[in-house]
């Protein structure tokens, strides 16, 4: 405890010291033999004091022995020199534990190659499963079961119920079936006859539509022309009469001028001219009267008959339908009592088959019973599946869980749901093999997060799915506890130190690197991170050592200033190394740090 101590860090042994302008001072006194530091107050003795000494004592021995002022002179010293050990000790403790560092505690930098991944838990699922239920819609109850954690092959019975009221219900079925069948076969019979009247008196109508039609054809290709022709005749000859009355008027009046008629004659040959000129406006006109008015009278008629014979039809026939679709429905309605008569029959015969289930593919048995949540068959108390047991309708009676293909649904955290994507690999661990790893396939995330509950509602998890590549022999089932780490990529090449070395203050990453006496906060910027280890971009080279602690303040000899955080998040160079080295500030308050709060670890980013 009396030799020196030396003040210099030895980063490679993991022991660094700590040395300011107070502790050198300490050091030069602790560095002093340890009698001069203890003694220090004890008079130096000449050889006559000596002598003096020597026969006080002698004379000491020959008087009788009593307390005096040497004695309590000695035991002073004494309690003296036990005091300052015991400081010594003390103040030599303190000093090694501030400044004394494990090795466990420094890591080197260096490149490296790591996986970037998320942890998860969870439980593992089949990735298909067989459900057993009751399909009987009658009373069900058990007459044998399979026991549960058995496996079975396909078509193995793993279920068998009571039938014997389904046998009854069959005989009563048949019956039905026989009296449907005679009521279809009597309303076809009545359709038939009444289509064949419809078709009778269908055709007569189509007779009377005929005639009508001809009678149409005939006056549009001969009345109609045989009238106009006969009135074109009229109008001509009455306006070649005329022309003739006009002329012989004309010569008339010539020769009533010349005397050769008389007058007479001449109004005789006027009133022949005005009465073949009212001959031809009487033809004009009955035929502009027949082709405004008559053809038109005329045609209406036809073409009405026609109408009329064709509504006639259609009203037979609206007659009839009616009538048929009457007797259709009656068919239809013998046909559906058939037809539900026998699907009922066949329901009865499909639940006389489900009376006796077999097991549709290989699997494990496990009973509803067993089963957590909202697939329990009823009551927590509710016992297993059992001779004499009634089912209800549709009741979940067990499933076949198929354990050949695994599947690991587990739960994330929302901040972390959107890195995880279809096709990444995963790493499972099954409580069951501890220590095994599993590897898998992401299948997916659920579209919806699920909430904490009432212990913590704020919380939301994803649910991650895991198609699990696993050995049969690891003897996987559902139900069991695993957890999972999701790798999200590779960080390859890369300057990495381990997570717990950096450190936050706000926007600013650092770590502690080693200096003079002590360690330095060092600004970093940080890339790529997993759970364990985190990439730095800049701030650090390999080969430097960094603090896998935060250190005491003691241990602190330079902090990071406010300008390098200006000129880490303001525009300057990032990564930067700290500008006060030893020298500058050793101790007090983070200069630019502590503005920013108390510095946190840093996270997985």
């Amino acid at each position: 405890m009396g030799g020196p101590r030396s003040a210099v860090g030895l980063p490679r042994s993991g022991v660094f010291r700590r040395q300011s302008a107070t502790e050198n001072a300490r050091s030069s006194r602790r560095d002093l033999p340890r009698a001069d530091l203890h003694w220090s107050t004890r008079p130096r003795l000449t050889p006559g004091t000596a002598m003096r000494s020597v026969s006080s004592r002698s004379d000491a021995t020959m008087l009788p022995h009593r307390p005096g002022k040497a004695t309590f002179w000695v035991i002073g010293m004494l309690a003296i020199a036990i005091f300052g050990v015991i400081l010594s000790l003390t103040l030599g403790d303190r000093t090694t534990t501030a400044q004394v560092v494990d090795a466990a505690d420094m890591h080197t930098v260096g490149r490296g190659d790591f996986e970037i991944m998320i942890p998860a838990s969870g439980e593992l699922v089949a990735g298909s499963q067989v459900e057993i239920r009751n399909l009987l819609e009658t009373r069900a109850v058990i007459t044998e079961v399979v026991g549960e954690g058995s496996f079975v092959r396909k078509g193995d019975i793993v279920l068998r119920l009571a039938d014997d009221e389904l046998v009854d219900k069959i005989k009563d079925g048949e019956d039905k079936v026989q009296t449907a069948e005679s009521s279809v076969v009597a309303a076809e019979q009545s359709l038939a006859i009444r289509r064949s009247t419809m078709a009778s008196d269908l055709e007569k109508a189509d007779l009377e539509i005929e005639i009508a039609n001809l009678d149409l054809k005939a006056w549009e290709e001969g009345g109609v022309v045989t009238t106009r022709q006969k009135l074109d005749l009229d109008i001509q000859t009455a306006r070649i009469n005329r022309d003739r009355t006009v002329r012989r008027a004309a010569d008339a009046e010539k020769l009533l001028g010349n005397g050769w008629v008389s007058f007479d004659e001449y109004e005789a040959d006027r009133i022949a001219m005005i009465e073949a000129e009212a001959r031809v406006k009487e033809f004009e006109l009955a035929r502009t009267i027949y082709e405004n008015y008559t053809i038109k009278q005329e045609e209406a008629t036809k073409r009405s008959a026609v109408e009329q014979s064709l509504a006639e039809k259609g009203r037979v026939r609206q007659r009839h339908e009616a009538e048929i679709v009457k007797i259709e429905a009656d068919v239809e309605s013998a046909h559906f009592k058939r037809d539900t008569a026998i699907e009922r029959l066949s329901e009865l015969k499909e639940q006389l088959k489900a009376c006796i289930v077999m097991a549709p593919s290989d699997g494990l048995v496990v009973f509803a019973s067993s089963l957590s949540g909202g697939e329990r068959r009823g009551r927590d108390n509710d016992p297993p599946p059992q001779v004499g047991t009634e089912l209800r309708q549709n009741e979940l009676v067990m499933i076949l869980p198929d354990t050949s293909r695994m599947i690991a649904s587990m739960k994330v955290g929302e901040a972390l749901s959107g890195r995880i994507k279809e096709g990444q690999s995963a790493v499972i661990y099954s409580d069951s093999v501890p220590g095994t790893a599993i590897p898998g396939t992401v299948l997916g995330v659920s579209v919806l997060a699920e909430s904490g509950g009432w212990r913590d509602p704020n919380r939301r998890d994803y649910t991650v799915r895991v198609l699990l590549d696993a050995d049969p022999e690891l003897g996987l089932k559902p139900s069991m506890r695993c957890r999972g780490e999701i790798v999200l990529g590779q960080v390859e090449n890369a300057i990495t130190a381990p997570i717990q070395s950096v450190f936050r203050a706000g926007p600013l990453a650092y770590v502690y690197t080693t200096s003079e006496g002590g360690f330095a906060q060092t600004a970093v910027k940080i890339g790529r991170a997993s759970e364990m280890e985190v990439e730095i971009v800049s701030g650090l080279d390999e080969g430097e050592d960094v603090l896998l602690r935060r250190p005491t303040a003691g241990e602190i000899v330079s902090e990071i200033d406010t300008k390098t955080i200006e000129g880490m998040f303001g525009g300057g160079r990032p990564g930067g190394k700290p500008s006060g080295r030893p020298g500058g500030r050793p101790g007090g308050k983070p200069a630019g740090v502590a503005a920013a709060g108390k510095p946190k670890s840093a996270g997985t980013s």
